[in-house]
């Protein structure tokens, strides 16, 4: 029995040759309704309740309407989309349907796509295909949604190149939606250079699909490729909206882009732009990555609506800036504000305290997150403690936290050991955390050369011999570099 990806793979794959040149391209339009069904039906799409739902279906059993693709499809839209509706029922009416039209299937995939289990989704397209059922348009972006939402990377992958093959099967991989489904799809499950052909190879292009590219780049760390993008699209006279210039006001934050975000900035007050909190975060984000604390304030102060991200982007941007204090008194006051902070703000806290040496208070924070914010610390937060320790002198103390730790500490966490070991001078613990990095990174030779110079400055001399002929010994095991030059070259 195959595994359940892979099976769903195979499931698309064997779809896809069965019904790909079986089925018209267009479904046969249904006959239009009579005027009880249209009653029925139009009350149908007015249901505020599933109880007002279920009683239009039992007048449909008793009048034998419910067999109408028309009228099935309203019952089936309404328990599928609706706030008020209910999932479940609306694949058990689909079910009883002997041939459910192309408008059904799509309404199903699309609630499939964003539910708590899109590959559902994935699973009603195969089976879509197994039946002859053509896709059209309006399937594929939400096919290609549920293949952004998977839970594996490579699954994504696998499933955007086969709904990829479908698309250019039906030609439509030149519909603006259809391509916009495909950007997003391959940029989410980071084949960005995918998503870039799909955009090029389109003959035209609405600010939507320019929206989709520029931040599928700028979420992939593509900062400068984004810039350009927006540039190209603005000279294009694409004229920006707050989604697009969100994302490349995060790109400029990446870029150290200041004078763009400057620029956008401007903009934005030029137009009379409201800053909504996605928008708002952005804008105080660039400012924070770029240092400009003061503007960042000023953008922070300005804003209506503010949640923990905004929040998170001042505190973080402080403490990077060496602005402890700062960073710390906007913390207070985000719990005087009762926003509850997440592992984001603690960790940015703790950064701040490293930064300013603040091992009380870091430690205070620290040892009281899971207690006091319900929060668990992972890697970071450990890393950033040990690092407090470490620049304290508590080395013993910083060594047996991280082999207390549930996780395998990584290079990064010892390396800051080792760093506060040469700082302090402790030589017998460093020489057990060059042992662990090491065995970690065998190709990471300066870990021994730290070790080495601090035999040299406690005046070790023999260590030093035996680290540095260590060192040469293991260099002469690598494989070694060579270049040739022909007899004949003059």
């Amino acid at each position: 029995m195959l595994p359940p990806k892979r099976a769903l793979l195979s499931r698309f794959a064997v779809a896809h040759r069965r019904a790909i040149t079986s089925s018209p391209l267009h479904e046969t339009p249904s006959p239009p309704p009579t005027k009880e069904l249209a009653s029925l039906s139009m009350a149908a799409d007015k249901c505020k309740s599933m109880d007002q739902l279920k009683q239009i279906h039992a007048q449909m059993i008793i009048t034998a309407r419910i067999h109408d693709g028309f009228a099935a499809s309203r019952l089936i839209n309404f328990c599928a989309l609706s706030d008020s509706g209910n999932l479940s029922y609306a694949l058990k009416l689909f079910d009883d349907i002997p041939a459910p039209n192309q408008f059904m299937w799509n309404t199903l995939i699309r609630a499939q796509a964003s539910s708590s289990n899109p590959i559902a989704a994935l699973l009603l397209y195969a089976e879509m295909r197994r039946r002859g059922v053509a896709p059209g348009k309006h399937t594929f972006p939400f096919v290609l949604k549920a293949c952004s939402h998977s839970n594996s990377s490579l699954n994504s992958i696998k499933c955007s190149e086969q709904v990829h093959a479908h698309v250019l099967k039906f030609g439509l991989d030149c519909d603006s939606h259809v391509a916009k489904g495909l950007i997003r799809a391959y940029s989410v499950s980071g084949r960005i250079n995918d998503a870039r052909k799909v955009f090029d190879e389109l003959t035209e292009r609405n600010l939507s699909v320019w929206t989709t590219i520029i931040c599928g780049f700028a979420q992939n760390d593509s900062a400068d490729e984004a810039i350009t993008l927006f540039n190209t699209m603005v000279s294009e006279g694409f004229e920006p909206n707050g989604v697009v210039l969100s994302s490349v006001l995060s790109a400029c934050a990446q870029s150290a882009c200041l004078s763009l975000g400057e620029q956008i900035h401007a903009y934005m007050e030029e137009k009379g732009m409201e800053l909504n909190v996605i928008l708002g975060t952005a804008l105080v984000n660039m400012y924070a990555k770029n240092g400009a604390l003061v503007e960042a304030k000023q953008c922070f102060d300005g804003l209506k609506e503010k949640n923990v991200a905004t929040w998170n982007t001042m505190i973080c941007g402080l403490a990077v800036h060496g602005q402890a204090d700062e960073a710390i008194h906007f913390f207070r006051k985000m719990e005087r504000e009762k926003v509850k902070p997440n592992d984001i703000t603690l960790l940015g806290v703790l950064s701040a305290c490293c930064h300013a040496g603040m091992l009380e208070f870091g430690s205070e924070i620290f040892y009281s997150m899971k207690r006091a914010y319900g929060i668990e610390p992972n890697l970071k937060h450990y890393g950033c403690m040990v690092d407090l320790l470490g620049r304290g002198g508590r080395i013993l103390e910083a060594e047996e936290m991280i082999r207390g730790m549930v996780w395998e500490a990584d290079v990064v966490i010892w390396g800051a050991l080792l760093s506060a070991c040469k700082s302090w001078g402790n030589i017998e613990v460093a020489e057990r955390v060059v042992k662990e990095i090491h065995g970690l990174d065998p190709k990471n030779h300066g870990v021994h050369v730290v070790l080495s110079n601090m035999y040299a400055e406690a005046g070790r001399w023999e260590d030093v011999v035996r680290s540095r002929k260590g060192m040469k010994e293991e260099s002469l095991k690598k494989t070694a570099g060579w270049s040739f030059v022909g007899d004949d070259e003059t």
